[in-house]
């Protein structure tokens, strides 16, 4: 006895399919996401059809009117889905058509999140550019280290985005390869073209197998590979403007439009949207106070510097290291600050001291010393904004 079911592929079956197996194998709730880039899909496939003579101009016209109503109806929120309703399509496997739908959908997605991203390191390079004259403490281990510039510490995550840029240019490629027309395993038999429905979608090549455009999901795995990278520099930037906002650092103030209160404690102002940031993504700039910055900084984050006099001065690295740490002891067991030992102190560990040692404490000498490229002198920091802002006008070109 034929199958009652009214499937497509019911002539090889007995019975119906059980309703719990139905809505098992069913997708719609996450494939009805899809339904503006499935028309697009379905439209470029009935002028693919039409072309080779498997539908008449007419036919043509009649499936596209019909697709453009759906679309309306999509749109409009009124469009009734059956989940009972059988999908049919001409030499178009239903897996091609929702790969190709996903790439469709994917690309466009793509490109918006490639424009945020470019928006996010524009910003970040002006406030770097408008604000390079801010020395702060730059950490390890949570630890002051050594004096930065605060544009420094920008650019740092911006030119770490710059790579995300990039990598999400390259998962953009391959993104861009139609599978439509393939045939899901042998082939296509009916002189479909698929140049055709690559240009009509603006793809940017085919794919060149058909058993492996049907199973291919690569650039989903890329995608998220670096949608997973993308967030976790985002997070490690949100997590430092975190604690720069606490009272303990007050480097930084976040906009009350992106902070929320305490229903207990009426004296707090939560950053809640760097903490969405730092486990989802996001974009937030506050303001920064450039004096309770100033302030963070001291003296023992010179002990670098103060090596680096002795090493100028021709002594090797691991001795004037050795003498550095030994002034740093010194000034704790006095307790006294670092540049608060006298010179004849100093002179005690090593000679090489002489009057001039006194520049090593100025913080603008220390940033301004580091003018290698990628540095914090100023003149490193102005090549690296150059070398930012040429990759956004090429992104604009």
């Amino acid at each position: 006895m034929a199958s009652e079911s009214g499937k497509l592929w019911g002539g090889r079956f007995v019975g119906a399919v059980d309703p719990i197996m139905e809505k098992f194998n069913a997708s719609i709730a996450y494939d009805q996401h899809l339904w503006e880039v499935d028309v697009q899909g379905s439209k470029a496939y009935s002028r693919g059809l039409e072309k080779a003579g498997l539908l008449t101009k007419a036919e043509m016209d009649q499936i596209l009117q019909g697709l453009d109503k759906v679309a309306e109806e999509w749109a409009q929120g009124t469009f009734k889905l059956n989940p009972n309703d059988e999908d049919i399509h001409t030499a178009n496997e239903r897996r091609l058509k929702v790969v190709t739908d996903l790439r469709l959908w994917m690309r466009r997605n793509c490109s918006t999140l490639s424009a945020l991203l470019w928006e996010l390191i524009r910003t970040m390079v002006d406030r770097a550019e408008a604000e390079w004259d801010v020395l702060f403490p730059g950490y390890t281990h949570l630890q002051r280290a050594q004096p930065i510039r605060w544009s420094h510490w920008i650019l740092s995550h911006a030119v770490a985005l710059t790579r995300d840029s990039e990598r999400l240019l390259e998962v953009q490629k391959r993104i861009n390869v139609l599978p439509l027309g393939s045939g899901a395993i042998a082939g296509n038999p009916l002189g479909v073209d698929r140049e055709l429905l690559r240009a009509e979608l603006n793809f940017g090549s085919i794919t060149l197998n058909s058993m492996d455009a049907t199973s291919e999901r690569d650039f989903v795995a890329e995608f998220l590979f670096w949608a997973s990278l993308c967030m976790t520099h985002l997070s490690r930037m949100a997590e430092d403007l975190i604690l720069y906002g606490t009272k303990e650092f007050n480097f930084v103030q976040l906009s009350d439009a992106y902070s929320t209160g305490s229903s207990l404690m009426p004296q707090k102002k939560n950053p809640d949207s760097l903490e969405l940031i730092r486990s989802k993504a996001g974009r937030v700039f506050g303001r920064i106070h450039r004096e309770n910055m100033a302030q963070a900084l001291s003296p023992d984050m010179l002990a670098t510097d103060l090596a680096y006099y002795l090493v100028r001065k021709g002594m090797p690295f691991r001795q004037a290291h050795e003498a550095s740490g030994k002034a740093v002891f010194m000034a704790e067991t006095k307790g006294v600050a670092l540049n608060q030992l006298s010179l004849q102190e100093l002179q005690t560990i090593s000679p090489l001291f002489s009057g001039d040692v006194s520049h090593v404490w100025d913080y603008g000498h220390s940033v301004e010393q580091y003018t290698a490229l990628g540095g914090t002198a100023r003149s490193s920091v102005d090549w690296q904004i150059g070398q930012v802002r040429a990759l956004l006008r090429a992104q604009q070109a």
